[in-house]
């Protein structure tokens, strides 16, 4: 179910999931003719609200941008806590279907992809995995498998950490150690496992989902950031050989590419025209 609040070049589309849950969908609309569609995933507690520059850059190309709001954060009606609490099962049981059904409803037979930063670009391959929606394509900005080996060793103690600290506060809550923002326990479970043994499993879901990664076949698009260690090039490589039949392509996006601001894990939102430019040309060279 969804409701539809528009402006020009900008449609709300309010959304009810199957368990109930609330949260917007943005959808940026380019001025002319349409070349695609792209379903965007925000990096872990990152409100979709900060992503709008970029999803205006890439209208500019021809791609409409329907921004995913996360659970737990900007529009969406749920609040983690000891008394709410959810993981991966929901947001790809629940979340990411609707938001992409909606995408798909909103702007209808044109190409469409998914995509996001970070953690939300392994929710992309996740979700690309799993839907039986046609896909052309997913893209992946600043994004990677968290599996610690990919990482300098002490990575590891993050992983063992913050599902205990989330245990005890009933929430990790990111925005206090900077990490994240306030997450649920079930997520934050979650990710720590993958970043620890280097394999997806979501709580509560029966799917076998490094299996549906193996056998998702649509291409991948991935821009590195050259000073994003959070995202290094190992980690991406171990995400993006979770899919041996998807073609890949690869760039690397520098300083210079971003007029002067550090190519790293998040700064690269506050200038992002060269990202979206060189995301939207590998998305529409294909």
């Amino acid at each position: 179910m969804s409701e539809t609040l528009a402006e020009s070049g900008r449609e709300t589309r309010v959304l009810r999931m199957d368990d109930g849950a609330t949260a917007d969908l943005v959808v940026y609309r380019p001025d002319g003719s349409i070349k695609g569609a792209l379903l965007w995933i925000p990096a872990l507690g990152v409100a979709a609200r900060h992503y709008e520059s970029f999803a205006v850059a890439l209208a500019a190309h021809g791609i409409a941008v329907g921004v995913h709001e996360w659970r737990g954060h900007g529009s969406s009606d749920r609040r983690a806590s000891r008394r709410c609490d959810w993981g991966y099962r929901e947001l790809l049981v629940f979340d990411l279907p609707r938001s992409l059904e909606s995408l798909a409803a909103c702007v209808p037979d044109v190409p469409l992809l998914v995509g996001g930063h970070s953690l939300g670009g392994q929710l992309a391959c996740l979700l690309a995995a799993l839907t039986p929606v046609p896909l052309a394509g997913i893209a992946l900005v600043a994004s990677g498998a968290p599996y610690w080996r990919k990482f300098r060793p002490w990575v590891w103690l993050a992983y063992a950490f913050a599902p205990l600290l989330a245990r005890v506060v009933g929430r990790l809550p990111g925005r206090r150690i900077g990490f994240g923002g306030n997450e649920a326990r079930g997520v934050v479970s979650d990710w720590a496992r993958s970043g620890r043994t280097g394999t997806y499993v979501a709580a509560g879901l029966a799917v076998d989902l490094e299996g549906a990664l193996r056998r998702q076949s649509a291409p991948v698009h991935s821009l590195r950031l050259c000073d994003d260690w959070m995202a290094p090039a190992a980690s991406l490589a171990f995400l993006v050989d979770k899919m041996p039949d998807a073609p890949h392509t690869a760039g690397v996006v520098s300083t210079t590419d971003l007029g002067g601001v550090r190519a790293d894990h998040f700064a690269w939102i506050k200038r992002p025209e060269g990202v979206a430019q060189r995301l939207a040309g590998a998305i529409l060279s294909r």
